[in-house]
């Protein structure tokens, strides 16, 4: 095992078993590194890496701290990572979205406020026919993270806003040619939005799987 990374599970270790709490404040360097049987060099890189994960938050002048470590914080990496894939890999992060997107959508039938969908209608409707790729792309991605979020779980939220940012969704919108695809996409956005305002859960993941399915199937067919 590579030094740093030996670091970073000695680190973990602390956190994990609880002498480290979220929110409390690293010893100093000299200190940690003798405890650990580290060198200040790897706790340093150590410190860097889990400050990158947003495990650790390095404050200048002040210290470094155990952040809170919620879900959503820990994620955030996620949508990073996948910014960085191939044209060849998208279906891949497509076909987990296809899974856990319709399980949010219906989880967020009983829930999810009328001003919200009141909300998501006029933006749909405010596109008009012609749209531009970037007013897609942003319509697009709120109208999916306000139905995720209405499900009330923040770790899905998170995962799928990862799987499916906005530079994703850019890659999609501006390759997709495919005549109608536009129209289509709207339509299948308000077929969404009347599944929601009947609470009805299964024809909510129907769409929305019909929805994620139709972009997977153009992917497919480009390749």
């Amino acid at each position: 095992m590579a030094v740093t990374d030996e670091a970073i599970e000695k680190i973990k270790g602390m956190i994990v078993s609880g002498a480290l709490r979220p929110g409390d404040r690293l010893p100093k360097e000299s200190e940690l590194a003798a405890g650990l049987g580290l060198s200040r060099n790897s706790l340093r890189e150590a410190v860097r890496a889990l400050s990158l994960m947003r495990v650790l938050d390095v404050r200048q002048g002040d210290g470094t701290y155990v952040t809170n470590l919620d879900p959503q914080l820990l994620l955030e990496p996620l949508g990073f990572v996948v910014d960085f894939h191939r044209d060849d890999t998208a279906l891949e992060f497509l076909a987990v979205r296809r899974i856990l997107e319709p399980a949010a959508t219906a989880m967020a039938a009983p829930h999810i406020g009328g001003r919200q969908l009141d909300a998501l209608s006029a933006r749909l409707d405010a596109l008009g026919d012609a749209p531009s790729v970037e007013e897609l792309v942003d319509a697009d991605l709120e109208f999916h993270r306000v139905i995720v979020r209405g499900a009330g779980n923040p770790v899905l939220c998170s995962l799928l806003d990862g799987l499916s940012g906005a530079a994703t969704r850019a890659r999609i919108w501006s390759g997709l040619t495919e005549e109608g695809a536009v129209g289509r996409t709207l339509r299948e956005h308000r077929a969404i939005l009347a599944a929601l305002r009947d609470r009805d859960a299964e024809a909510a993941r129907c769409w929305a799987t019909v929805h994620i399915a139709g972009v997977e199937r153009w992917l497919r067919s480009t390749r």
